[in-house]
C-alpha cells in the first residue's frame, strides 16, 4: 500500500521558519514528479511548489518563489519544502503529492498519490 506521510508542520512566528518532510513508502518515486499543495480554510487547494521526476527542475507558485524551496532525498524516498520568511498568509493546510509521471503539472488533479497533509500556522 503506498503511502505518503509529511511531518514537520506547527505553529511559526511571523518571518520564521519551517521545513516540512514527506515520506513516502510502498513504493519508490524517486523518477517520478512530486509536488506540494495547500489548503486554507474556506479556500480552494492551491499549488505551492513541485519538482520534476529528474530531480533538478523545480517550479513555485508566484506566491511562494524566493522564500519556499523544494528538494527531494531518493535514497530516503523524501521530499522537502523548506519555508523562509512565512507570512500569515502560508498560514494552511500543506499536502505533499506525487504523480506517475516525469513531468510535473501544477493543477492537483493530475496528481496520483496524497499525503494526509499537516498543519502550518503562522502567527504575528
Amino acid at each position: 500500500q503506498v503511502q505518503l506521510v509529511e511531518t514537520g508542520g506547527g505553529l511559526v512566528q511571523a518571518g520564521g521558519s519551517l521545513r516540512l518532510s514527506c515520506a513516502a513508502s510502498g513504493r519508490t518515486f524517486g523518477g517520478n514528479a512530486k509536488g506540494w499543495f495547500r489548503q486554507a480554510p474556506g479556500k480552494e487547494r492551491e499549488f505551492v511548489a513541485a519538482i520534476a521526476g529528474d530531480g533538478q527542475n523545480t517550479y513555485s507558485a508566484d506566491s511562494v518563489k524566493g522564500r519556499f524551496t523544494i528538494s527531494t532525498d531518493n535514497a530516503k524516498n523524501t521530499m522537502y519544502l523548506q519555508m523562509n520568511s512565512l507570512q500569515l498568509e502560508d498560514t494552511a493546510v500543506y499536502y505533499c503529492a506525487a504523480r506517475s509521471f516525469v513531468n510535473v503539472k501544477t493543477e492537483s488533479r493530475n496528481y496520483d498519490y496524497w499525503g494526509q497533509g499537516t498543519q502550518v500556522t503562522v502567527f504575528s
